[in-house]
């Protein structure tokens, strides 16, 4: 069995790693073996987070490197471009197209790139974009668009859609189960 390597990106506060901890639980419920490794940049502020999840028959380390990602789920549009090195030339890339202010913006040093979708695009890989604010909001929250991101991924991962629901149900709290199978939903059947 092939180890496959995921990458999950965003900014501090979009809920990455409710999603890496959701993903790692349906995977151990499979027979995986996983690994998850979280980065934390600043995340508190709007930072930069990645979590590397590799699963497979036995996987030795989390770390995923230049090249290696079968798949980058990606939050928000710059973080997409910041961790696209790491997609491998045959991987795929859901892309949320999401922008939120880095501090840089915000401050006025910089400007939000505006090509930051085309330069995905351009890079000749299988890119899935959508926007997963406008279907969480219509779930019942912003703050869903993890889950959103996550039903698209089920769309690549070949675990069954009830699989994904039952973890849904066993990780986000009680009182936000509703929206949350309701936001998975929408992801998954996204056009």
């Amino acid at each position: 069995m092939k180890t496959t390597n995921l990458m999950i990106v965003g900014v501090g506060g979009q809920g990455t790693l409710l999603a890496s901890k959701l993903l790692g639980r349906l995977l151990v419920s499979e027979g995986y073996d996983v690994k998850v490794s979280e980065v934390h940049g600043m995340s508190q502020r709007g930072g930069s987070v990645v979590t590397y999840v590799k699963f497979g028959e036995k996987v030795y380390s989390p770390v995923i490197t230049e090249g290696e990602a079968d798949y980058i789920v990606s939050f928000e549009k710059i973080e997409a471009v910041r961790y696209l090195s790491c997609l491998s030339s045959n991987g795929k890339i859901i892309v949320n197209n999401q922008e939120i202010d880095p501090m840089p913006v915000i401050t006025g040093a910089a400007v939000y790139p505006s090509e930051a979708l085309k330069e995905i695009k351009d890079a000749k890989i299988t890119v899935d974009e959508m926007d997963a604010l406008r279907l969480a909001e219509s779930a019942g929250s912003a703050k869903a668009v993890n889950i959103v991101l996550m039903g698209r991924l089920a769309k690549y991962l070949g675990i069954s859609k009830e699989k994904w629901e039952k973890a849904i149900e066993e990780t986000v709290p009680a009182k936000t189960r509703e929206m949350n199978l309701k936001a998975f939903n929408l992801g998954y059947d996204y056009k």
